[in-house]
C-alpha cells in the first residue's frame, strides 16, 4: 500500500523523545488527571502549524522552543474530532531544526472504556491499601491500553506506528500504591498532598502504542531467567492486585523460560532490563504486548492449581508466550503501517504455539491449533466478506475490525505452512536475520520475505504473495482414475456459489501427498497451476494435505472419503481433524453432503484423542444448530450424537486419576458435557446430583459441563442458584464459566432475565458481555429471544458496549451469526439500515454472509439429512 494512500499526519514534524508527567489524579468523582508532555521534535521544514493526535483530551496550553531558546506560544488550538487530531497554530513561522521542544499542558479522564488511560473495577481479595478509590465494595486499579490508536486518549502525540521515539514517564500517585511502566523505576520523590512522584528510566525507541503505565494496590511474584542478560539473570515478575499474586505463579514459571527460549531461537537477547506481566481486571482484548509491561485479562494470566479449570492452563501458557514473542516481533521490529498488522499478530500466534509445544510436548498443542486456529480462520475466510491477510488500511481508526481471525489465525496458519515447507530451522534463521536487520525500526511483509528467501535460497515472495494479498483460500477437488488422480483448485466459499471473477487466484499449494502410512514424510510437491494430474498413485491409501499443514480444504470423491474413514488408524490426529472439518465445511457449501459427513463421523466412536473429539463435536454441534427448527431432524441428530459419545463417556468415567495426563482430563469434561446435553440419562442424573449436593466442591474442570447440564434440565431453581453464585465466586475463571452455562436456559422468560442481568445490572463487566450471549445464540431455544432483545434494547446494548468498538463489534458478530433463515438475515439488515454502524460495519456483513450460507445449507440438505437419519435408525 503506497504511503500516499494513507491518511497520516503531515511529515513536517517528527518526534524524537516524549517527557511525560502525569499529576493531580482525581481518584474518584470525575477521575480527571493533568498532564504535561515535552516532545523533542525534528522540524523537517518551516511550519506555522503542528498537528498531533489527541482524543478526549483538552490541551490547555502549548509552546514551541527551538534553537537559541526562541519560544512562542500557540495562538489557536483547534480540534478535529473525526480524525482525532489537534492543530496547534503559531503566529510566527517555526524554522526547520534538528531539535526543538514542543510542550503541551493538558487534561484528560481516566475513563471506564478499557482504552487509553482507564480504570478497572474489582472486588479485593484482602483488605486493600487505604488510598485505593472505591464505590461501595467496588475498588479501582488504573492502567493503559493504547493499541491501536488510543495513546492519543492519554497524551497528545504523533500516534502512528512508524513515528517511533523514546519516552520518559513520571506519575504522581498515593504513597501506599505501586506504579509500573515499560522500564524500571529510576526515582521516587515526594509529591503534593502526601503523594509520591515515581519516575522511570527512558525507553528504547518504540511506537506510541507500546507505551504503558499502571498503578494500584499491586503485589508480585518474581523469578529470574536461567540465561544471563548483560551479565546477570533477568528479573521476571507477575503483578496482581493484593491477594491474587500466588495465582500468577504458573504464568511466571512459563514467562522466564519463554524469554530464554525466544532469546535463543531469535539469536537476539531480550532487549529490556525487566519483564513484567500485569493482571488487569477489565480488559477488552486477551492481552497487550506493551514493551516490558505486558498487560493481561485476568483469565489469560492467572491460574489457581486447586480451583481453576485445567483448560485455562493452555490458555495462560499460550497467551504469555504470544505476548512475549511480540517483545521482538512487533516491539523491537514494528510493522510500518497497520495494513501489515498480520506481521505482528500472525507471527506471534504461530511462535506462541511453538513455545508452548516446546515447554509442554504432552499437550500436543499443534492438534489443538488445527482444530481451533485453522478451522476458525477458514470459517471466516470462506465468507465473501473476508479480507486479505494484508489488508489496505487508509484510516488507522478502521484497524480495530482487522484484529480478527484473519490477521491472527490465518496469518499464523500460513506461517505454519511456510515454516513446514522451508523447515522450522530455516524459517527461524530467516526470522533472526529479519529482526537483526530492522531492530528498533519498522519493516514490511516484503522485508520478511527477503530475509526468508536469503535463508532458504527460495523465492518466498513468489509462492507466498497470493496467500497474503489475496482474499480467501482454495479447495482442492479430487477426481480419481485408475492409478492416478486429477486435482483442481478453486476458491472456497461457504455459500458454494463462487463466481468466475471471484475464482481467478492461483495459489501455490503444498500438496503434502501421503501414500505410505509407514512413511512419516509426505511428498514436497506443490500445485502451481489451476489443475494437474498426479500419476502412479497407490489407490489403496493416499491422503492430501498431510498433517493439515496446508491452508486449504480437500474434497474427495464420496467413496474415497468413506475409505479414509475406514483407514483412520493410518491417519495422524491432525489428518483426522482435517478430514472431519473439511467434510463438514463442504457439506455446508454444497460441494459434498451431510450424509457423507455423518457416515464418516460414525466411524469415530472409538476415538481417544481430545482434539479429534473436539472437532467431531464442534462439527456436529453446528449441524444440530442449523437444523434445530426441524423437530424430527433435531431429535435424530441428538440421538446420533448420543450413540456416538455414549461408549466413550461411560469408559472415561467421572473420576480424575492422580497419574492421568492433561488431555484425558480435558476429554472427560468434553464427553460428559456432550453426553448430558444429548440426553444420556446416567450423565444427567449424576450431573444434577453433584450440582445440588456438592456444588462448592465440584471438580474445577467439571464445572462447565455440570453447570450446563444442570441449567438445561433444572429450570428456574438451577438458574437462580447459578446466577446467585456469580456474585460470590472467587475463582478467576468462575464468572466466565457461569456466563457460558446460564446461556443454556430453556425458556424465553429466563433468557430475558439473563439478558437483563448482563445489560441492566452492574454485575457483568463490559469485557464479558459477549460471553453469555454467545451461549444464548448457540441455544436454539433462546437465539430468537436474544435478537428480539437486542432490537428492543439497542440503545441499552449500544450504550453499554460502544465506549470500546472492539467490544461492540465482537458482540454483534458472535450474538447474531447462528441463524439459518433468510428472513432473519433480512431482518438484521433492515434493523441496522440507517444506523451508525462505523466500527462494526464489517462485522455486520460477515453476519449476513454467515446466516445466508446457513440458510442455503438448511434448505438444500434438510430433507436429505432426515432421509439418512431414518435409513440408519436414528429416527
Amino acid at each position: 500500500m503506497a504511503v500516499a494512500d494513507r491518511d497520516v499526519l503531515p511529515d513536517t514534524v517528527k518526534p524524537i523523545n516524549y517527557d511525560l508527567s502525569l499529576y493531580d489524579l482525581e481518584l474518584g468523582g470525575a477521575f480527571t488527571f493533568q498532564g504535561v508532555v515535552k516532545i523533542k521534535v525534528n522540524i523537517k521544514s518551516p511550519v506555522k502549524e503542528i498537528i498531533l493526535n489527541a482524543h478526549q483530551l483538552k490541551v490547555n496550553a502549548a509552546e514551541i522552543t527551538s534553537s537559541g531558546d526562541q519560544s512562542q506560544k500557540t495562538t489557536e488550538i483547534l480540534y478535529v474530532e473525526k480524525s482525532q487530531r489537534v492543530s496547534l497554530h503559531f503566529a510566527e513561522e517555526i524554522a526547520a531544526a534538528d531539535e526543538a521542544t514542543l510542550e503541551l499542558e493538558y487534561s484528560g479522564v481516566m475513563n471506564n472504556d478499557m482504552a487509553g488511560f482507564y480504570r478497572s473495577k474489582y472486588k479485593p481479595e484482602v483488605a486493600p491499601a487505604a488510598s485505593v478509590p472505591r464505590i461501595g465494595d467496588i475498588h479501582f486499579m488504573f492502567s493503559t491500553q493504547f493499541e491501536s490508536c488510543d495513546a492519543r486518549r492519554a497524551f497528545p502525540c504523533f500516534d502512528e506506528p512508524n513515528l517511533k521515539a523514546t519516552f520518559d514517564v513520571s506519575i504522581e500517585i498515593p504513597e501506599d500504591q505501586v506504579a509500573l511502566s515499560n522500564m524500571p523505576e529510576i526515582s521516587v520523590k515526594p509529591g503534593k498532598d502526601g503523594r509520591k512522584v515515581v519516575s522511570f528510566e527512558r525507553t528504547p525507541v518504540m511506537s506510541t502504542y507500546l507505551l504503558a503505565w499502571a498503578f494500584g494496590d499491586f503485589e508480585y511474584v518474581e523469578d529470574f531467567t536461567k540465561r544471563k542478560y548483560n551479565g546477570k539473570p533477568l528479573p521476571v515478575r507477575v503483578y496482581t492486585t493484593r491477594g491474587l499474586k500466588e495465582q500468577g505463579r504458573f504464568a511466571l514459571e512459563n514467562a522466564h523460560q519463554v524469554v530464554d527460549y525466544f532469546s535463543e531461537i531469535f539469536h537476539i537477547d531480550y532487549p529490556l532490563p525487566k519483564a513484567d506481566l500485569l493482571a488487569v481486571h477489565e480488559f477488552s482484548h486477551g492481552a497487550m504486548e506493551n514493551w516490558g509491561l505486558v498487560t493481561y485479562r485476568t483469565t489469560a494470566v492467572l491460574f489457581d492449581e486447586k480451583h481453576s479449570d485445567a483448560k485455562y492452563k493452555v490458555r495462560v501458557a499460550y497467551v504469555v508466550a504470544h505476548e512475549l514473542a511480540h517483545q521482538w516481533f512487533g516491539n523491537l521490529v514494528t510493522m510500518d503501517w497497520w495494513s501489515e498488522l498480520w506481521l505482528n499478530e500472525g507471527f506471534a500466534t504461530w511462535v506462541g504455539w511453538l513455545a508452548v509445544d516446546h515447554l509442554y510436548p504432552g499437550y500436543m498443542v499443534w492438534t489443538q491449533f488445527v482444530t481451533e486456529a485453522i478451522q476458525t480462520a477458514q470459517q471466516l475466510d470462506s465468507l465473501r466478506a473476508s479480507h486479505p491477510i494484508e489488508v489496505p488500511v487508509k484510516d488507522a481508526l478502521e484497524i480495530d475490525q482487522i484484529f480478527d481471525a484473519i490477521s491472527y489465525l490465518k496469518g499464523s496458519s500460513v506461517i505454519r505452512m511456510l515454516s513446514n515447507h522451508l523447515s522450522v530451522e530455516t524459517f527461524l534463521a530467516g526470522v533472526a536475520a529479519y529482526l537483526k536487520a530492522h531492530a528498533y525500526g519498522n519493516a514490511t511483509t516484503n522485508d520478511l520475505w527477503a530475509a526468508l528467501s536469503e535463508a532458504s535460497g527460495k523465492d518466498v515472495n513468489a509462492f507466498m504473495d497470493t496467500w497474503i494479498r489475496k482474499i480467501g483460500f482454495p479447495v482442492l477437488t479430487v477426481a480419481e482414475e485408475p492409478g492416478q488422480i486429477g486435482i483442481r483448485q478453486s476458491r472456497f466459499l461457504s455459500t458454494g456459489d463462487v463466481k468466475p471473477e471471484e475464482d481467478e487466484t492461483q495459489w501455490w499449494i503444498p500438496l503434502g501427498l501421503k501414500t505410505d502410512p509407514q512413511d512419516k514424510g509426505a511428498s514436497p510437491k506443490a500445485l502451481t497451476s489451476k489443475e494437474e494430474t498426479l500419476r502412479d498413485i497407490d489407490e489403496t491409501f493416499y491422503k492430501l494435505n498431510s498433517d493439515q499443514n496446508g491452508f486449504y480444504r480437500t474434497n474427495y470423491p464420496p467413496a474415497r472419503l468413506a475409505k479414509l474413514g475406514e483407514s483412520k488408524e493410518k491417519l495422524s490426529n491432525e489428518d483426522k481433524i482435517g478430514l472431519i472439518a473439511d467434510a463438514a465445511a463442504l457439506a455446508v457449501s454444497g460441494d459434498a453432503t451431510t450424509a457423507g459427513l455423518l457416515t464418516l463421523v460414525e466411524k469415530f466412536k472409538d476415538e481417544t484423542n481430545y482434539a479429534v473429539w473436539s472437532q467431531l463435536i464442534v462439527s456436529l454441534t453446528n449441524i444440530r444448530s442449523i437444523f434445530a427448527e426441524n423437530q424430527v431432524v433435531s431429535e435424530g441428530l441428538k440421538t446420533f450424537t448420543l450413540r456416538l459419545v455414549e461408549s466413550a463417556t461411560e469408559k472415561i468415567g467421572w473420576e480424575f486419576k492422580p497419574d492421568e495426563d492433561f488431555l484425558t482430563g480435558q476429554l472427560r469434561a468434553l464427553l460428559i458435557g456432550t453426553a448430558g446435553l444429548a440426553g444420556h440419562q446416567p450423565t444427567i442424573t449424576e450431573a444434577q446430583h453433584r450440582f445440588t449436593t456438592t456444588f462448592p466442591t465440584i471438580h474445577p474442570s467439571l464445572r462447565l459441563p455440570i453447570y450446563r447440564i444442570a441449567i438445561t434440565h433444572g429450570g428456574h431453581p438451577a438458574y437462580h442458584q447459578l446466577k446467585t453464585a456469580y456474585a460470590s465466586t472467587s475463582t478467576i475463571d468462575g464468572k466466565e464459566i457461569i456466563l457460558q452455562s446460564l446461556g443454556r436456559v430453556q425458556s424465553p422468560a429466563l433468557a430475558r432475565d439473563f439478558l437483563d442481568f448482563q445489560f441492566l445490572s452492574d454485575q457483568v463487566a463490559v469485557q464479558d458481555a459477549h460471553t453469555g450471549s454467545i451461549a444464548l445464540a448457540a441455544n436454539a431455544l433462546t437465539r430468537d429471544t436474544l435478537w428480539e432483545y437486542v432490537k428492543e434494547r439497542w440503545e441499552v446494548v449500544e450504550g453499554k458496549l460502544a465506549g470500546n468498538m472492539v467490544v461492540l463489534d465482537r458482540y454483534v458478530k458472535t450474538a447474531l451469526s447462528r441463524f439459518a433463515s433468510r428472513e432473519k438475515e433480512e431482518d438484521i439488515r433492515a434493523f441496522f439500515k440507517g444506523k451508525d454502524t462505523k466500527g462494526f460495519d464489517r462485522g455486520l456483513v460477515q453476519v449476513s454472509d454467515t446466516v445466508k450460507g446457513n440458510a442455503g445449507y438448511k434448505e438444500r440438505d434438510e430433507g436429505l439429512v432426515e432421509e439418512w437419519l431414518r435409513a440408519h435408525g436414528y429416527v
